[in-house]
C-alpha cells in the first residue's frame, strides 16, 4: 500500500523535541496527573483505585461508564453509538477503513487533517479535493460541494472545527451539507477533535452525527482536555456502523488501556470545570494573537472561531518551509509551514498551549520578520 507522506507529522517529529519556544503545539495547555486528580474534588480515593487497578485487557470497547461519558457529549447519542480508540488518529483511520474501498469516490474538505485524505487515497479511492478559501472564512460552500458528489459518492470528509484555519461552520451550514450528502446517499466522516473550543461562549454548534443518520464523528481527549498523553479519542455513529468498525477493529486494537480509560472518564467527570479552564486559555490567547497580527503590516489571517490553531498568510518573499526552517536555526522557535498544508506563504500557530510561551514566541517570529526586511525580502 503506498500513502503519501504525512506532511504536518513529519515536520513536527522533525522538530518539535529540540524546539526552545513551540508554538505549534495544538493541545490546550497539558495535565500533568496530580492536576487532573485535583480537579476531579477525589484525589485519594482515585489513587486508591488507580493503585488497585487491574492491568487486564479490561472492557474491550470501552468501559461502559467512558463510553456513556462520550455519548453525554453529544445531543442524541447512547452508549451503543460509541466506540473508544486510541486516539483521535486511530479513530479517524478506524472510520475511514471501515467505509472505503478501492474505486469509491470521496470528496474532501482541504485544507484539513491529512488523514481525511491521504488514507482514502491509500485504499484506492478517487478523493476529490473541495478548496477553502480565506474569501469565504475556509469554510467549505454546499453549492460547491453539491457540484463535486455524484451518485458514486460513497463519502465527504469534513473538519469542524477546522485545522488548520480555526473556521467553524455553525449549524445552518452543517445542515446545508449534509442535504448535500443525503440527496446522493454519501456517508459524512467529521473530525470534530476540536469541538467544544468555540470562542464565542454564547454558540452551541452541533455535531454531524446528532444531524445525519449517515454521519460519523470522530474526537479525542488530546486537545479540548489537555490529555493528549492518553491516547483516548472515539467514534460516534449509528449502532450498526459502529458494529461494523468494532469488527473491523479486531485487526488492529485489542482494547484500549485501563488507566488511560479510567484517567478519561475522570475527566469528563470533571469536564465543567476542565472546560472552564481550557475555553479561558483559548480565548485569552486568540486574543493576544489578534492583537500580534493586526500589528503586523505584512501579515493577514482569518481570526480563528475555535479550536487551538490559526493560519496565518505573510507577504514576504521566501517560501514556507524556507521561513519555518530559518526561524528554527534562528533561535528554535516552532511553527509549521503552510506546505504542509499545500498553501504556500502560510504558517500555522497553535496558541493556546502555554501563554507565556506565546508571547516569546510571537515576539521572536515579530524580530525574524525585521530581519528579513532588513535583509529586502
Amino acid at each position: 500500500m503506498k500513502i503519501r507522506p504525512f506532511g504536518v507529522e513529519e515536520w513536527m517529529n522533525t522538530y518539535e523535541n529540540d524546539a526552545v519556544t513551540n508554538i505549534a503545539e495544538t493541545c490546550v495547555d497539558s495535565l500533568t496527573v496530580e492536576a487532573l486528580l485535583d480537579l476531579s474534588g477525589r484525589k485519594e480515593e482515585l489513587l486508591e483505585e488507580i493503585r488497585s487497578l487491574r492491568l487486564s485487557y479490561g472492557d474491550i470497547p470501552g468501559s461502559d461508564r467512558l463510553r456513556d461519558l462520550v455519548a453525554d457529549l453529544y445531543s442524541g447519542q447512547r452508549r451503543e453509538n460509541v466506540l473508544i480508540m486510541n486516539g483521535g488518529a486511530a479513530a479517524n483511520f478506524l472510520a475511514l477503513y471501515t467505509l472505503v474501498e478501492a474505486g469509491d469516490e470521496v470528496v474532501s474538505v482541504w485544507p484539513t487533517y491529512q488523514q481525511l485524505t491521504g488514507i482514502p487515497e491509500s485504499f484506492g479511492a478517487k478523493v476529490t479535493l473541495l478548496p477553502l478559501s480565506p474569501e469565504e472564512g475556509f469554510l467549505p460552500d454546499p453549492e460547491a460541494l453539491a457540484g463535486l458528489v455524484t451518485n458514486r459518492t460513497r463519502l465527504i470528509c469534513l473538519n469542524n472545527p477546522n485545522n488548520p484555519t480555526g473556521a467553524l461552520m455553525e449549524r445552518d451550514r452543517l445542515e446545508a451539507l449534509v442535504e448535500v450528502a443525503r440527496s446522493v446517499g454519501a456517508w459524512i466522516v467529521c473530525d470534530e477533535v476540536y469541538r467544544g473550543l468555540v470562542h464565542d461562549p454564547a454558540l452551541d454548534v452541533p455535531s454531524v452525527a446528532d444531524l445525519y443518520e449517515k454521519g460519523i464523528s470522530t474526537g479525542s481527549m488530546s486537545k479540548v482536555f489537555s490529555l493528549a498523553g492518553l491516547r483516548v479519542g472515539w467514534i460516534v455513529g449509528p449502532a450498526s456502523f459502529i458494529a461494523r468498525a468494532f469488527s473491523h477493529r479486531d485487526y488492529t486494537t485489542i482494547s484500549c488501556g485501563r488507566l488511560d480509560d479510567l484517567l478519561a472518564t475522570v475527566a469528563l467527570e470533571s469536564q465543567e470545570r476542565l472546560l472552564e479552564r481550557n475555553r479561558t486559555i483559548v480565548r485569552r490567547s486568540a486574543e493576544v494573537l489578534r492583537q500580534w497580527v493586526e500589528g503586523e503590516s505584512r501579515l493577514d489571517y482569518v481570526p480563528p472561531r475555535a479550536g487551538t490553531t490559526a493560519f496565518v498568510h505573510y507577504d514576504y518573499d521566501l517560501s514556507s518551509e524556507e521561513f519555518c526552517r530559518r526561524l528554527f536555526e534562528r533561535d528554535g522557535t516552532f511553527i509549521v509551514p503552510g506546505s504542509c498544508f499545500d498553501r504556500d506563504r502560510w504558517l500555522r500557530i497553535g496558541y493556546a498551549f502555554d501563554p507565556a510561551m506565546l508571547r516569546q514566541g510571537l515576539e521572536r517570529i515579530s524580530a525574524f520578520l525585521r530581519e528579513l526586511e532588513d535583509s529586502g525580502l
